[in-house]
């Protein structure tokens, strides 16, 4: 076919026409294109990319799209991935001029900055009973608990989130996310699943990680200085909201920051005199608490 006829078949320009068969040339199909009077767009039937050189596994494991290397490796997935990707590289034609390829230009590391080895339930080892589809009898050590909760758990699956893997399950119709790193010990129960109609690992983990930014008991009105402005955006995020529109003033920048509970205001500390709440009058109280016993902690002692 002329890209002429290409355009008034597919409703579309000459220059998008030609734009795309560039992109299929690049993609390694065998596109020809000739100039004249007896040319045209030349493609040879059944060209294309050859997935039945990828096993089952190795397929699969091409849709884990956004997991760094080390990601792969705690799913044992790292093996099938890298032979995934080598085939496909192989089967996409050199030319001249290529621009170098992106994996070897850009690098993901989406771990998080200083992060300890994980230690409770390896990502790997729950994949089997997930992928199967059961029930999970799971000992969950929530830090606000004073000691382990016995659970029976539907899940959807795992959830990779900020370098953390979370296990996504329904507890008694309530969903909730469960960092493997506190769930202590579990086993595989003889029973199916029961999640919610219409739901998927995707759009509960949406719902949740939406829950989590967003919900919240106690808001805190504080001033911060201007030289800990941008820190308290990196370590609040979302839950950190200016009230002054982004204008400077002597005093500093007005805020408002959001806190699940009101233990949680001790994350204001660090800050020292940088910040200064204004209320509510809990807040305050427990920021003069916390500070009270923190000097009393490291007065000097009387025979010193």
């Amino acid at each position: 076919m002329t890209t002429q006829e290409l355009a008034s078949a597919l409703g579309v320009s000459l220059r998008t026409i030609t734009r795309d068969l560039n992109w299929l040339r690049d993609a390694g199909l065998p596109v020809t294109a000739q100039r004249g009077r007896l040319g045209g767009v030349t493609m040879p039937p059944g060209s294309g990319l050859d997935l039945t050189r990828l096993t089952p596994g190795e397929r699969d494991h091409l849709s884990l799209t956004g997991l760094d290397e080390k990601q792969r490796a705690e799913l044992d997935a790292s093996v099938e991935s890298r032979r995934a990707l080598s085939k496909i590289m192989a089967a996409q034609s050199r030319r001249v001029h290529e621009l170098l390829p992106l994996s070897d230009v850009v690098h993901v590391d989406s771990r998080p900055w200083l992060q300890v080895r994980a230690s409770g339930t390896a990502p790997a080892s729950l994949i089997g009973p997930v992928r199967r589809g059961r029930r999970l009898r799971i000992k969950y050590d929530s830090p606000r608990e004073s000691c382990p909760h016995d659970l029976v758990v539907d899940p959807y699956g795992l959830l990779a989130k900020a370098g953390i893997w979370y296990l996504v399950a329904d507890c008694a119709r309530v969903p909730r996310m469960y960092r493997l790193e506190r769930i202590t010990t579990w086993e595989e129960v003889d029973q199916p699943r029961q999640i919610r109609e219409n739901q998927t690992l995707a759009t509960v983990a949406a719902a949740l990680v939406d829950q989590w930014e967003h919900q919240h008991a106690i808001e805190v009105s504080a001033t911060i200085d201007q030289t800990q402005i941008e820190r308290a955006h990196r370590i609040f995020g979302r839950r950190l909201v200016r009230d002054d529109d982004h204008h400077e003033s002597p005093t500093g920048h007005k805020v408002t920051i959001r806190f699940l509970h009101l233990e949680d205001v001790r994350a204001l500390l660090p800050f020292g005199s940088a910040v200064t709440v204004h209320g509510p009058a809990e807040a305050r109280a427990h920021l003069r608490d916390l500070a009270t016993n923190l000097a009393r902690h490291y007065a000097p002692s009387p025979t010193s």
